[in-house]
């Protein structure tokens, strides 16, 4: 069982991808503790008498629960929309939930840290997409503004020591009131017991409300912006590759860094917009990291 925010092709603001355990999440759901934090600009108590981050020496074997996990701060630089070609810098955030032991349901990964067990997960997954004003980008002039979206969904993911696969589907719950989809894998090496390495392929998938909303030009459009007439259709609309190098400086803190590269494809790569900009897109981010434990 494992939660993991990371970024998501061509989002216009800051992503949050939260995926965890049906198991868990219902844990997570009933438990009226509150989980610990520990960032720059905040800090929350555990309603349990254990405070704060603790090292994996002083997890209490007896505990009914225990959840550790990593809270990730840092920037990320990125397009200003979907097909620009003008990139913004911005904050970067992200949580990875590694082990968790619920008593009389079992545990999912490794205590010591030094193995991860073969497991199908069930997860949850989350995106905002910032609102697009096209007063803020030359290239953007003539087209209506676009409100932001919150898209909410479920994936599966199949993980190893060595490999993790997953596919996720999102619907824009307000915005562009469309599914949305991503397939990928890695392949996972740890040249030292530091070090982890991540390499994989990446493929984004969009319903027609979504290819619409973000690549169409309607006639009104058209004249006022010098665009043509566009009518984008949904499908596959995106593939390249992510790649993540992870150091732990100790059993607490660490840094990773991580680069994204997509190539837009069909009418995502046909659209007016995307001719104005560009169809390779690409994401740099770094961020230190911080391990906390959750028991009680």
């Amino acid at each position: 069982m494992y939660l993991l925010a990371k970024h998501r092709f061509g989002d216009t603001s800051l992503t949050y991808s939260i995926r965890i355990l049906a198991a868990i999440s219902l844990a997570l759901a009933c438990s009226t503790a509150a989980v610990a934090q520990d960032v720059p600009t905040a800090e929350a108590v555990t309603a349990s008498s254990h405070q704060g981050p603790r090292p994996l020496s002083q997890i209490d074997p007896n505990s009914n629960f225990v959840l550790r996990y990593d809270v990730r701060l840092g920037a990320q630089t990125r397009p200003a929309y979907f097909g620009s070609d003008e990139y913004e810098v911005r904050p970067d955030f992200a949580i990875k939930f590694d082990y968790a032991r619920l008593r009389g349901l079992g545990e999912y990964g490794s205590l010591s840290g030094n193995s991860t067990p073969s497991a199908f997960g069930l997860r949850g997954s989350l995106r905002f997409i910032g609102a697009r004003n096209s007063d803020d980008y030359e290239d953007l002039k003539g087209l209506d503004d676009i409100d932001a979206s919150l898209e909410l969904g479920l994936g599966v993911v199949y993980r190893e020591r060595n490999f993790e696969a997953f596919a996720d589907a999102r619907y824009g719950t307000f915005g562009h009131n469309s599914f949305f989809g991503e397939f990928g894998m890695d392949g996972i090496a740890y040249p030292t017991d530091n070090w982890e390495l991540r390499l994989g392929p990446r493929v984004t998938w969009g319903g027609q409300g979504f290819a619409d909303t973000y690549f169409s030009v309607d006639s009104q459009e058209a004249l006022a912006s010098g665009m043509d007439r566009f009518k984008a259709d949904g499908g596959i609309l995106g593939a390249g590759f992510e790649a993540t190098a992870r150091y732990r400086f100790n059993d607490l803190w660490g840094i990773e860094a991580g680069l994204r590269g997509d190539r837009m494809l069909n009418d995502a790569a046909n659209s007016p917009i995307t001719e104005r900009g560009t169809e390779d897109q690409f994401r740099l981010r770094i961020g230190i990291t911080r391990e906390l434990i959750l028991q009680f």
